[in-house]
């Protein structure tokens, strides 16, 4: 809430502020409106102080304070109008309902937990052996350090090959990275590209190994599900975590900060801003493809909650969203603190879509990021595309996806072969940005102009 004003009301007197005329100011209306304090004037005397978020709204919005035992928040719409009915009344509404009608946060339906119930069941059956099974491949990393979790099939290997590839050559240590594959090639590619690896039979060999089309779609919710299991599993053998989606690259080491920033230390998840601020990711916006756990009881609770969750994660199509609406219940029922990191250290698509001068600088080297996260981007080849021109690109075109596993076969050194030291840079669009001039790519959005002429 930086910068930000904020109305609070004082239940009694012993809660006022200590100075004789701002207490009178609040207490009384001295015709000089709401008095301004600071926060530390305004709450010296809070015992406990309560906070409600509600986001401005264009809409007649009402907020009432009711002196009833506390609960969660209600939201109320009114009626319809009513023919012959003067004042309609109000009904109760859950809270991603807006006023369109359109329900962010529906139940899910029959199908939705005939699926869920099937990989749950397949995870409870498995725990023993899975965990014995990775404490014989954990041994290798550090418990000290946050283990960087990557989970991927064969569809997206690429970008799995690539992050790698950035990573070792700007000298990043590895040795604390495992990957989660999900199919057996994965695994391979993993394996070659010299990063510790888990394949489980059991808990993956339904998931499939195609990329997903558009963000959304059936193979991309069922590798969302994918992404919660790992986490739980190392969350109970003690790890702390630091999840990353594929699409990633590494500017400088953010893996350090979260143990050594001592601004951060205090939190139990710290995530990347997302950069939307619809409500179906409210009130942090957090998004789940970069973020660190802490270990403790509240963050196992959590993804076990999440884990449980799994037929919102069907039906809404998006882990992101359900994991969204528990760190709201969980932050307010048993205290986890959640912290969203500064946009222009940790970018991503939104970023590299929305933010030209961000863009700018970071491709004329004017401002280095930790990370850039390719997120809000409709597929894999449009994320390749743009990573190019991005100079974030190492993985050279003959060890992409499948062509991976023909150069495994070769008995080649799979790192030397397929990883570049320096960024393969290529222009696709001149619209979107680029670490070069892309003056005679054709456009990707319509209407749209040269991103370096802007």
């Amino acid at each position: 809430f930086d910068g930000e004003e904020v109305i609070v009301i004082y239940k009694n007197d012993i809660s006022l502020p200590n100075d004789m005329g701002r207490k009178k100011a609040v207490k009384y209306d001295d015709g000089n409106g709401i008095p301004m304090l600071s926060a530390a004037d305004a709450t010296a005397n809070c015992a406990t102080l309560k906070v409600v978020t509600t986001q401005s709204s264009p809409n007649a919005k009402c907020i009432a304070l009711v002196s009833q035992p506390e609960g969660p928040i209600q939201t109320w719409h009114k009626s319809k109008p009513i023919s012959g009915v003067q004042d309609p009344p109000f009904q109760q509404v859950g809270l991603g309902v807006q006023t369109n009608g359109k329900n962010q946060f529906y139940a899910p339906l029959a199908r939705a937990y005939v699926a869920h119930e099937r990989t749950l069941q397949m995870f409870l059956e498995s725990w023993k052996d899975v965990k014995s099974e990775l404490a014989v491949v954990t041994k290798k990393l550090n418990k000290k350090k946050p283990v960087v979790t990557l989970v991927c099939n064969l569809g997206q290997s690429a970008l799995l090959s690539n992050f790698i590839c950035a990573a070792r050559s700007k000298g990043f240590d590895l040795s604390n990275v495992i990957v989660f594959a999900t199919d057996k090639e994965t695994k391979d590619i993993a394996e070659g590209l010299g990063v510790l690896v888990y394949y489980n039979k059991h808990n993956f060999e339904s998931l499939p190994t195609g990329e997903a089309l558009v963000y959304g779609d059936s193979i991309f919710s069922q590798m969302m599900f994918a992404k919660v299991v790992p986490i739980v599993w190392l969350l109970r053998m003690k790890f702390n975590v630091v999840f990353q989606d594929v699409d990633v690259v590494w500017y400088k080491d953010s893996v350090s900060l979260f143990e050594s920033d001592t601004r951060l230390v205090d939190f139990d998840v710290i995530f990347q801003d997302d950069g939307a601020r619809s409500l179906r990711y409210s009130p942090f916006f957090g998004n789940s493809g970069f973020y660190f756990i802490r270990n403790n009881p509240k963050t196992i609770h959590l993804f076990t909650t999440l884990l449980y969750h799994g037929a919102e994660i069907v039906a809404w199509k998006s882990h992101q969203q359900v994991l969204g609406t528990l760190l709201n219940e969980h932050s307010s029922r048993y205290g986890l603190r959640v912290k969203v990191l500064e946009g222009a250290s940790f970018p991503g698509g939104f970023h590299y879509h929305r933010d030209h001068s961000l863009m700018t600088n970071i491709a004329q080297g004017k401002s280095t990021p930790y990370l850039f996260h390719m997120s809000w981007t409709k597929n894999k080849a449009d994320k390749v595309l743009f990573m190019q021109q991005m100079g974030l690109w190492y993985l050279q075109d003959h060890c992409i996806d499948e062509k991976a596993i023909d150069v495994l076969k070769g008995q080649g050194d799979f790192i030397s072969t397929c990883c570049s030291k320096d960024p393969l840079i290529s222009c696709h669009y001149k619209d979107k940005p680029s670490i070069v001039p892309c003056k005679d790519s054709p456009t990707k959005d319509k209407g749209k102009t040269n991103f370096w002429t802007w």
